[in-house]
């Protein structure tokens, strides 16, 4: 876990003016690998019943910033010697964070054009921009400084005090359980189960736009169900969509089979109102061999990853992993160090992860913004999609919907490749939903 501050409550300390707070291990990876034609952006999209009031909002989202204080930071300035960056914690935001486009047809489009194309600038604080397009809320996120789960938190105490229901000093909600560390050999994940050291599957081209920058598709399905007595989680249903949905995608562009990673965020903080505001998962990787997607059934498959998942959760490992805390350690200079992480990145490429799945699971809020306005109907993530990975899934649940989202790098895929790549996990996480039965192959 980070060294992340904790919000400051009515009534308590006052932060010190201009506090330094260092950046985190993925703060400092993020910044180091920034390319403006792929900007580093978190994009959040809260469905409402009605519009909610521009004044009430504004006054709510603002109170919300002052009760979580870690979201407000810019980057420090400094030399390119210093040995390490810095945020600048700030008392009152930089610039006005709540805005209200024109209600014209096409402004929710361009909303999340924008949220994809161009990142709240860090010398900015806070790093965060809320749009407001009739009944959407479009929150986007400077992903070097702050993640979805804590911006979705700072939402939430928006529509407390929007609604008059603030949780005020209520008990934060404990930590998602850790699993036990695996304790058989059949629960080890193993070195890379079988994946060894050749290169990984990446996800094949499509038909890319010309323009940078990355796509988008949305689009809302039903939560699978599942046996009750299952051993596996809809997280592992959805890992196992994802890869066999890659596995079929690159089939039909005549890849020849590789091993396949899927990263995994695992978020341990708690929910409540003092959940800890920044960059605060951490990364697993979840292996998958040839062999295993061709000839497991689906039952099998759902077995084995959830043995997998579970003993990974488990595994005690820094965020970005070992050699990444190595490489931010504050002994060389920050511009030493940025161009070391450049080289080693295009270095590993051939051996990074395909692609990235983000489950946040059911919302933990209710994001209920009170008479006149209503409660959340569907919330949207996505996140980042940058190349060599070039495409991200990411999914919440709300009323018992599944809400998917399908991000991807211009330089790979077009739109009709999202449709398709859409409609091979639409069809490949129903099966999941069917699959009962053991283990076997």
């Amino acid at each position: 876990m980070t060294a992340l501050q904790h919000p400051a409550r009515p009534g308590g300390p006052p932060q010190p003016p201009h506090a330094r707070v260092p950046f985190t291990v993925v703060d400092e990876v993020t910044r180091h690998c920034l390319q403006p034609r792929e900007p580093e952006t978190v994009h959040i999209e809260v469905h409402l019943p009605t519009q909610p009031d521009p004044a009430r909002l504004r006054a709510a989202f603002a109170e919300a910033l002052r009760r979580h204080p870690r979201i407000l930071m810019r980057e420090a300035p400094g030399p390119w010697y210093r040995r390490r960056y810095e945020w600048e914690l700030t008392r009152t935001p930089d610039t006005d964070v709540v805005t209200f486009p024109p209600a014209t047809p096409d402004a929710l489009p361009r909303a999340r054009e924008r949220a994809l194309a161009f990142a709240p600038p860090l010398a900015l604080s806070p790093p965060v921009r809320l749009e407001v397009i009739g009944r959407v809320l479009l929150l986007t996120v400077n992903h070097t400084a702050l993640d979805g789960p804590a911006c979705l938190r700072v939402l939430a105490t928006a529509a407390e005090l929007y609604s008059g229901h603030s949780e005020g000093n209520a008990p934060a909600t404990a930590a998602p359980a850790r699993p036990a560390a695996p304790q058989s050999p059949q629960d080890q994940p193993g070195p890379l189960s079988g994946t060894g050291f050749a290169p990984i599957a990446r996800v094949a081209p499509g038909s890319p736009t010309v323009a940078g920058g990355n796509g988008m598709l949305i689009t809302e399905l039903p939560v699978p169900s599942r046996p009750r007595t299952a051993p596996y989680t809809v997280n592992d249903q959805l890992m196992v969509a994802t890869a066999r949905m890659i596995a079929h995608w690159n089939n039909e562009h005549d890849r020849p089979p590789r091993p396949m990673r899927i990263t995994m965020p695992v978020d341990d903080r708690p929910r409540g109102p003092d959940m800890p505001i920044g960059n605060g998962t951490r990364l697993v990787e979840v292996p998958f061999t040839p062999k295993e997607l061709a000839t497991h059934t689906t039952p099998s498959l759902l077995h084995l990853t959830a043995r997998r998942t579970r003993a990974l959760k488990a595994l005690p490992r820094p965020q970005l992993g070992h050699g990444a805390a190595l490489l931010t350690a504050p002994v060389l200079p920050v511009g030493v160090r940025a161009a070391i992480t450049r080289g080693l990145r295009r270095a590993v490429a051939p051996w990074t992860s395909t692609t990235l799945l983000s489950n946040i699971g059911r919302v933990p809020y209710p994001l209920d913004f009170g008479e006149g306005t209503g409660r959340a109907t569907a919330v949207w993530f996505s996140a980042p999609a940058r190349m060599p990975r070039g495409l991200t899934v990411t999914t919440a649940s709300t009323a018992g919907k599944l809400h998917l989202a399908l991000r991807w790098s211009s330089a790979l895929l077009g739109a009709g490749d999202g449709e398709r790549l859409r409609d091979l996990f639409t069809e490949y996480l129903a099966a999941t939903a069917t699959a009962e039965g053991g283990e076997t192959q």
